[in-house]
Order: structure tokens, then C-alpha cells, then sequence
């Protein structure tokens, strides 16, 4: 399945600490190809996909009452490749603020040093890149310029829907209108990109060079512990930067919540077969093995699948309480965004913000 979109890792400043070609090499070669699809299928998939992200703009509008302008952010059908080099595209982009500030802190290293730690560097990404790549379905990217760009990753698409042995056609639609959900809050709410990367940056300005050291230390300790202390969102959590990753948290899990909610109880009216997939997905969600566990708990995937479920129940409480025109209050401003504690408390959001 052809990648629709290239990159161009590698042309910043933090290329200086991780060489991202490498990366995106390393993170495709361990991805591979995913599912053996011939041309003629493979083309099928991927206009089948187009037309049901095309499809879910319409029917999220209809039931979030959010309108995204016409062209934009557009929607990319990608192999595990194509995923891989986006990403990494996405993690430059974010990480710049903070290697840019690490480079004037400390003193600069020698030609041979800062190219050995960079591949080191660029090989962990890449890593990580390709364990995440065969998991992914779909992702909204807010960091590609000018608007955000949607990916969905066909050859997971396909394994998925094989694997769970659920209609591949009422699958692939329940994938999109999920994915469209994402592209669907982020261009209809013209702050929210804006906001989550003035987050980010935020965080990286808590990070200092010893702060870098301390983490590493960390990270060794709680690998040999059989990771006892938690993930590495914990590790990095100073005080100053808990209380920034907890607002990224309740941003998220609204966001996610808001796409489950969305997905199933859109999927209904357009996808016959919806409530057996979902009971299948859900099951499957709990059934990795022991690797799968130990980088999903590292990786902090674990907190992940509690956002789908934190903010579900969160979307589903505002809703049942004041429906759909008052819960739209959320998109007015971050001000009005729920915090991590109020995601377990729907009725202290609105309190605060109704």
C-alpha cells in the first residue's frame, strides 16, 4: 500500500541530537510491510478509506454540531513506512524547542561526539517508531503545517479487521469516523493546535541538561526495578512538569473520550455490525502478551487506553446532564477545557465552566 506523503526529516537544528534519517530507517525496517494484500485490494483499501474519512465529516458535524472548514487538513492513506517517516517529521517539530535550548546550555561537543550520541539518539527513536508502527490505525498530526494532516494506516487497518474476523467494510468506516472526529476538533476549534504545541513548548522549557542526566539515570533504575515506578511520562514529572502534563491529560482525554463517543454512537445508524466490533476491540485491548505490556506500561500506553475511557465517561456525563449545544461550551477556549481531576467529576466541570 503506497504512502501517500514524504518527508523531510532531518533539516532542523535538532538534527544535531538525533540524526532522524536514521530513525525513520530503523523505525520502517523494524515496522515491515504488514499484511500480504495484492494491488488490486490494496487499491480498494485505500479508496474505501478516502471516501469513509470523507464520509464521517458529515456525520460527526451532524451529531457534535462542529464544522470544519472546506480543505483543510488533508487525509492521508499510509503504509507503516509512510507512518513512520510523518512522525517523525511530527517529533522534530515538537522537539526543537527543546534541543534548541539544550544546545545553548550546555557547552557544545566535538564533531565526533555529537554524531555518535545523535545515531544513538536516532536509533532509540527509531525504535520506538517501529514498535508503534504496526500498532497505529489512524492519527491526527497537529504540528504539519498550515492545518494538521490525518493519517490512517491501511496494512493495520487490514491486519486488525483479519484478525478480529469483523466486516472489513463497517470496520474501516467505525476507523475513519474516530480518525475524522480528531481532524474534525482540530480544525473546527482553530486554537486548539496553537494551545497544545505552546503546551509542549512549555514542557520543554522545564527540561535542563542535568535534568536530561537525571532522567537517563532514572529511566536505567526503573528498567532494572521491572519499571515498579511507574512509566516514562512519570519519570519526567517535576512538579512544575506534572501540572503541565496534567492539563495535556485532560486536553487529550476530552479529545479522545470525545471520538469514542462519537464513533459509537454515530456508528449505529451507518455501521450495522458496530456493537460487535466494538466488543471485540475492546476485548483485544486487553489481551497483549508480556512484552506488549511491559512497553505498553513503559511507553505510558497503558494511560492512553485510560483516556478513551476517562473521557468518555466525562463526554457521556456532560451530555446526559445538559446535552450536546452546552457540552460545545468545552471548545470556546482552554479556559474551559476539563482539568485531570475534573474528568472523574463531570459535575465539578460544569459548575465551574456552565
Amino acid at each position: 500500500m503506497k504512502r501517500e506523503s514524504e518527508g523531510d526529516a532531518g533539516n532542523s537544528a535538532s538534527s544535531d541530537m538525533v540524526d532522524w534519517n536514521l530513525a525513520v530507517r530503523i523505525g520502517s525496517a523494524l515496522a515491515g510491510e504488514g499484511p500480504q494484500v495484492g494491488r488490486g485490494e490494496a487499491a480498494d483499501v485505500v479508496a474505501e478509506l478516502r471516501a469513509g474519512a470523507d464520509r464521517s465529516t458529515g456525520l460527526v458535524r451532524d451529531f457534535t454540531g462542529l464544522v470544519a472548514p472546506a480543505a483543510t487538513a488533508p487525509v492521508l492513506v499510509v503504509d507503516r513506512a509512510g507512518w513512520v517517516q510523518a512522525n517523525a517529521d511530527a517529533f522534530q517539530h515538537v522537539v526543537t524547542p527543546l534541543t534548541d535550548s539544550l544546545t545553548s546550555d550546555r557547552k557544545a561537543p566535538s564533531g565526533l561526539t555529537k554524531a555518535i550520541g545523535s545515531r544513538i539518539t536516532g536509533a532509540e527513536v527509531g525504535g520506538l517508531l517501529g514498535f508503534l508502527a504496526g500498532k497505529v490505525l489512524g492519527q491526527f498530526d497537529p504540528f504539519h503545517e498550515p492545518s494538521g494532516r490525518l493519517l490512517l494506516v491501511a496494512p493495520n487497518i487490514v491486519h486488525l479487521e483479519r484478525e478480529l474476523g469483523v466486516d472489513p467494510h463497517d470496520f474501516r468506516l467505525w476507523v475513519c469516523l474516530h480518525e475524522e472526529t480528531h481532524r474534525v476538533q482540530f480544525t473546527a476549534v482553530p486554537w486548539m493546535r496553537e494551545h497544545l504545541f505552546s503546551e509542549v513548548t512549555a514542557l520543554s522549557s522545564t527540561v535542563s541538561p542535568s535534568g536530561i542526566d537525571d532522567l537517563t539515570n532514572r529511566v536505567v533504575e526503573a528498567l532494572k526495578g521491572g519499571l515498579a515506578r511507574g512509566n516514562l511520562i512519570d519519570l519526567l514529572s517535576t512538579p512544575e512538569q506534572k501540572e503541565i502534563l496534567d492539563r495535556v491529560t485532560g486536553m487529550m482525554s476530552l479529545l479522545e473520550g470525545h471520538a469514542d463517543v462519537v464513533m459509537d454512537d454515530v456508528g449505529p445508524s451507518v455501521i450495522p455490525s458496530v456493537a460487535g466490533i466494538r466488543a471485540k476491540f475492546t476485548k483485544r485491548r486487553g489481551g497483549v502478551g508480556t512484552l506488549d505490556r511491559i512497553l505498553h506500561r513503559l511507553l505510558g500506553l497503558d494511560q492512553k487506553m485510560a483516556q478513551y475511557r476517562d473521557g468518555a465517561r466525562f463526554v457521556r456525563g456532560v451530555l446526559d446532564e445538559v446535552g450536546m449545544e452546552q457540552f460545545n461550551v468545552v471548545w470556546d477556549g482552554p479556559e474551559n477545557l476539563p482539568s485531570k481531576a475534573e474528568l472523574s467529576d463531570p459535575g465539578a466541570w460544569m459548575r465551574r465552566v456552565l
